[in-house]
């Protein structure tokens, strides 16, 4: 009987260090998802500043185009207007790109806290089941070592009765 709880007892601290290892992992996960998360999201604002930069660009070349020719021809301009439109739209597909990113790392950062929780609570629950048995060992324990006590002193009796 004590063999089967020591052993369920190993099994049981086993079990809690394979948890606690899976945990710390978790945590790390968790730690390079943050840091992923904030590299995406500075790109994001790169990438939004670019884009900005362009349309600001974009605006000030049609105004000079409107207000100098500046030496371009009407085709060279449209030329160079569809370049530009064609780096804006690379920018704004970048953009959706990391914002994609962004949301399937959130997700998955969400995922993982809710698994931490689920395994902390596990880890709960464990140490609740692992005291349970420890207590009902020590009280296993103390009967048995009355039963020999009270062995002993039937014992002692005879030996006396017997002297």
């Amino acid at each position: 009987m004590k063999q089967d709880f020591e052993k369920r007892n190993a099994e049981l601290e086993k079990k809690i260090e394979q948890l606690e290892e899976e945990k710390m992992h978790l945590g790390l996960d968790v730690d390079v998802q943050k840091l992923e998360i904030e590299k995406l999201r500075k790109g994001k604002n790169k990438a939004e500043e670019d884009l900005d930069s362009l349309k600001t660009n974009y605006k000030k070349l049609r105004l000079s185009k409107q207000t100098t020719g500046l030496g371009k021809t009407s085709k060279q301009w449209r030329q160079e207007i569809r370049e530009e439109k064609v780096k804006a739209d690379g920018w704004e597909k970048k953009f959706r790109e990391v914002q994609t990113r962004n949301g399937a790392l959130e997700k998955s950062l969400s995922e993982n806290r809710k698994e931490k929780c689920e395994l902390k609570d596990k880890v709960t629950e464990l140490e609740r089941s692992l005291h349970q048995y420890q207590s009902q060992n020590s009280a296993m324990e103390l009967r048995v070592s009355l039963s020999k006590i009270e062995e002993m002193k039937g014992r002692i009796e005879e030996l006396e009765s017997a002297l």
